[in-house]
């Protein structure tokens, strides 16, 4: 079968057609390097419509890491998804998913365990890059608890998914940004590799 085996080539093709064929004209010309790269994880084209970045996500959330700032995410997909190899020396990528704490919490407080571990991002929280790519009840509380005072996030990556409060989720978000610095993606659509795609967008070279 004849097809292209070079993974060079293969990257810099799907590129090309990725900006050949997505409108990124409505995005800060800072973020459509990362719109480029959460295309490249989903296929999908038309979800240009649909990102919205803020023009100093990308300078904010790469200072944040030049500083050695935490990558906090919600589930282990995400943090698997990251190229750990490409984060500056010292940046830690924090999953508190699987702690017992969380299971805890939630069965008590009759909640998911993916907002229940948000509680256990406080100590990290302050200047971290806070990474969502799948329960939007992890957005949820993570707006709570930013709401209730806690520690800021230099940044939000909200890419959640699904079909009961994704949309929600996300439109708070962008309604309401708390002054954080935000890349989101409305509606329903999400995902781990859209989230995990930002953050390797921020730490690798530009397509």
């Amino acid at each position: 079968m004849d097809y292209l085996r070079d993974p060079k080539a293969i990257y810099a093709r799907s590129f090309e057609i990725i900006r050949a064929e997505a409108d990124l004209s409505r995005l800060p010309p800072a973020a459509r390097d990362i719109a480029v790269r959460i295309i490249h994880s989903c296929g999908m084209t038309d979800i240009a419509d649909d990102l919205r970045i803020t023009p100093d996500f990308a300078e904010t959330a790469q200072a944040a890491l030049r500083a050695g700032k935490p990558i906090i995410v919600d589930s282990e997909m995400v943090r698997h998804g990251i190229i750990a190899r490409q984060l500056p020396k010292g940046v830690e990528i924090i999953c508190t998913l699987n702690d017992p704490r969380a299971r805890e919490a939630g069965l008590a407080n009759l909640t998911t365990r993916s907002a229940a571990a948000i509680a256990l991002w406080m100590e990290n929280l302050d200047g971290a890059l806070a990474v969502i790519g799948n329960a939007p009840t992890a957005l949820f509380a993570l707006l709570e608890m930013i709401d209730a005072a806690s520690p800021r996030p230099a940044v939000i990556a909200a890419f959640p998914v699904g079909f009961v409060g994704a949309v929600e989720s996300k439109q708070e978000l962008y309604s309401n940004p708390r002054g954080i610095p935000y890349a989101t993606l409305l509606g329903r659509r999400g995902g781990s590799a859209m989230a995990a795609a930002v953050v390797n967008a921020l730490a690798g070279e530009n397509p």
